[in-house]
């Protein structure tokens, strides 16, 4: 609420459509008052009662007259609605008045979440799609395999949108042993690879690791091997996995850093918040500080792959496996020929992203709970001087609030040269009836990117798009979701390996990729492959589960209105009790270290400092979920205690007992790999030689 000379605001709504228009000319022409006598205005119009009107003498101030102001504006492609009361007494009726234009305005334009429209293959699908989305076919017109990616970014929703609305029946994928011990159809003679990986972005990195180690490998991926649609930024400390596991030297590491910022901001639109709820800018210096070369990151892995005796398949498209006891027979496709084929191996790891067949079938309708749809471009130069700094990076940013039923959220880190990528996402519950939409954020992408960084979109030079969806699962323990089965296991994004506020499956996956790995080298040494064995590798923590609540408050549940400025209000709560804290707090929070005390800490300061917050959550987050949580939330204070408990010695036990332990009950080691793992993921690590591997425990 605002109160400046005598205004006062006494109403702030979201109209979830991009035609201000329409809704302008409906507030002037259709929308009748019970009360009073309307005075239309260049943005909508006043509200007053006739001068001769006895009621009105009672409610007029005597240094004011009381009168409604009501207009509309356009930011972020969508519309916003305000009334202002002019006067120090409530206008007569005001509250029914409130009421019926609330009622009147949601009825008349309500949400809608459109569908990609069904194209033609064989036409140019900037023609198919231009009358839809005219601005991202112009400016893909202008980017470098431009038509290439936006087929892409095409496919990949419809096929986003297929699982999700699909979720109960799945395309099938895989057969034989997953359906009850079923021999493979079509049973090969000999097990020709230790490993096979379907996806060639985080699994390459993943499957360097494990060709050093000796296993035969091959990678399987769709696109050229290489091509990336996102890029990815990380920080030096996360990094040193990498070359403490010998996927790249020192130097390496230096040859595919292309920025080092000196800080990183976060800042939320806080203008319609209150006062005690504007929040000091966010500094995080050692997040997402490192911009890299992906392409050339995956260049070099792909290398270390081949140098280990790994092959790539590349353009070559995954159509089915039929499991047997002894092997995985993988049926794939060469695009460019369109020749089947089938390769046979000891484990097939699904590292195909959230479009992965797999997941769902494995998963059904719990393949995931949330999704951040993102966008954006790799763009070369063309700002103005001084509209960015390259020594500094937007971590997390908004610029207004509500949008179309979602709170819009941009990064932006510089690259080489005048290099600048930008994406804007956000948190987005799944649902069939609004799955999320690559094609809508475009064109939000295009057209409000100058309200976000001043720029003339013509004189931009675009280097590359960048899209996805980043999935996100609820987990309530490290159990509950499937990542893998009789001689399968999933990586990445298929196995909703992510963060709650970075959200990168990049991050998490070098910060867990130790873990993965060596996990996974135990079981193959030992066959342990069935999915009681393989189900235990994950990148499960028990600190990340209890904050997904913190990203289920920044979903706007689908068809439902809430005030536009609450989510802004909930981020700008918690980041302001951050931005007061030492810079480790937030540093450790980011990159998911923070442990049971300082959570609980800095929830009772985010409690007291706004109380309507848990009343918000409450609304945004149902009964359901809120259940869910208390159960992560207990699951959480378990692990501090077990942690407390085994951390003294744990360690040293599992190092001493490995020589005869390992040997006699394989499966019984691997599990107390895991739990050492489990405890003591996210804490400030040493290093402790278990086999001919190095493995951190705290």
């Amino acid at each position: 609420m605002g109160d400046v000379s005598g205004m006062q605001e006494i109403l702030y709504l979201e109209v979830p459509t991009t035609d201000t228009a329409s809704v302008r000319l409906w507030l002037q022409a259709d929308f009748v008052p019970k009360i009073g006598e309307k005075q239309v205005t260049p943005d909508g119009f006043r509200l007053r009662i006739p001068v001769n009107n006895t009621t009105a003498d009672k409610n007029i101030s005597e240094n004011l007259p009381s009168e409604l102001s009501v207009f509309v504006w356009s930011v972020q492609r969508t519309t916003y609605l305000k009334v202002f009361r002019w006067g120090e007494k409530p206008f007569p009726a005001e509250r029914d008045i409130l009421g019926q234009l609330t009622t009147a305005i949601r009825n008349r334009f309500p949400y809608r979440y459109p569908e990609p429209p069904a194209i033609d293959s064989q036409k140019s699908i900037f023609a198919e799609l231009e009358s839809y989305y005219p601005l991202t076919v112009k400016y893909f017109q202008q980017i470098p395999n431009g038509e290439y990616d936006l087929k892409r970014a095409y496919w990949w929703e419809q096929r986003w949108r297929e699982g999700v609305r699909n979720p109960q029946q799945p395309r099938q994928v895989l057969f034989g042993g997953c359906q009850g011990g079923i021999e493979t159809k079509a049973a090969a003679t000999q097990t020709t690879y230790d490993l096979i990986y379907i996806g060639g972005a985080l699994g390459s990195i993943h499957a360097a690791v494990m060709a050093k180690l000796g296993y035969k490998v091959l990678l399987v991926e769709r696109l050229p091997f290489g091509r990336m649609n996102r890029e990815w930024n990380i920080s030096r400390d996360e990094i040193q996995s990498l070359i403490n596991l010998g996927v790249l030297t020192p130097a390496e590491v230096e040859s595919i850093i292309t920025r080092e910022y000196k800080d990183g901001f976060n800042k939320f639109f806080d203008a319609n918040n209150p006062a005690h709820l504007k929040a000091a800018v966010l500094h995080t210096p050692k997040v997402l500080n490192i911009a890299l070369d992906s392409e050339k990151l995956l260049q070099i892995c792909g290398q270390k792959l081949r140098a280990s005796g790994g092959e790539i398949w590349d353009e070559t498209e995954f159509i089915q496996a039929d499991i047997s006891n002894s092997q995985v027979l993988v049926t794939v496709k060469h695009l460019p020929s369109g020749n089947q084929q089938q390769v046979s191996g000891r484990l097939l790891i699904d590292a195909m992203g959230t479009a992965s067949p797999i997941a769902w079938q494995l998963n059904g309708g719990r393949a995931f709970d949330s999704v951040c749809p993102t966008v954006g471009a790799v763009i070369d130069q063309g700002f103005e001087p001084g509209v960015w700094d390259s020594e500094y990076g937007d971590v997390l940013y908004s610029h207004g609030d509500i949008s179309r039923g979602r709170q819009l959220i941009w990064e932006l880190f510089p690259g080489a040269g005048e290099e600048l990528t930008i994406y804007l996402f956000h948190y987005h519950e799944v649902n069939p009836t609004n799955p999320g939409s690559l094609l809508e954020m475009y064109e939000d992408f295009f057209t409000i990117l100058p309200e976000y960084r001043r720029c003339d979109l013509d004189k931009l030079v675009w280097k590359k798009a960048t899209f996805g969806y980043i999935p996100g699962h609820f987990s309530v323990s490290g159990s509950d979701r499937t990542v893998a089965f009789d001689r399968l296991i999933a990586i990445g994004d298929a196995a909703s390996l992510q963060s709650p506020l970075v959200f990168t499956g990049f991050g998490s996956l070098v910060r867990n990729l130790e873990r993965l790995t060596t996990l996974l080298d135990i079981a193959l040494k030992h066959n342990l492959l069935t999915a009681e064995h393989l189900n235990k590798i994950r990148a499960y923590q028990s600190n990340v589960a209890v904050t997904w609540l913190f990203s289920k408050g920044m979903m706007v549940p689908t068809g439902k209105f809430i005030a536009p400025q609450k989510v802004n209000a909930m981020l700008n709560t918690f980041f302001g009790l951050l931005a007061d804290e030492p810079p480790a707090v937030a540093d450790n929070f980011i990159k998911d270290r923070c442990d049971f005390f300082t959570f609980n800490r800095l929830a009772i300061k985010a409690a007291i400092k706004n109380p309507a917050l848990l009343l918000w959550i409450w609304q945004l987050a149902g009964m359901k979920d809120l259940v869910r949580w208390l159960s992560n939330y207990f699951n959480f204070f378990l692990y501090a205690c077990v942690s407390v408990l085994l951390s003294g010695w744990f360690p040293s036990f599992l190092k001493s007992s490995q020589s005869w332990l390992e040997s006699r009950w394989p499966g019984l080691w691997l599990q107390l790999v895991a739990i050492n793992y489990a405890i003591s993921t996210g804490r400030p690590k040493t290093s402790v030689t278990v086999s001919d591997r190095t493995i951190s425990y705290s």
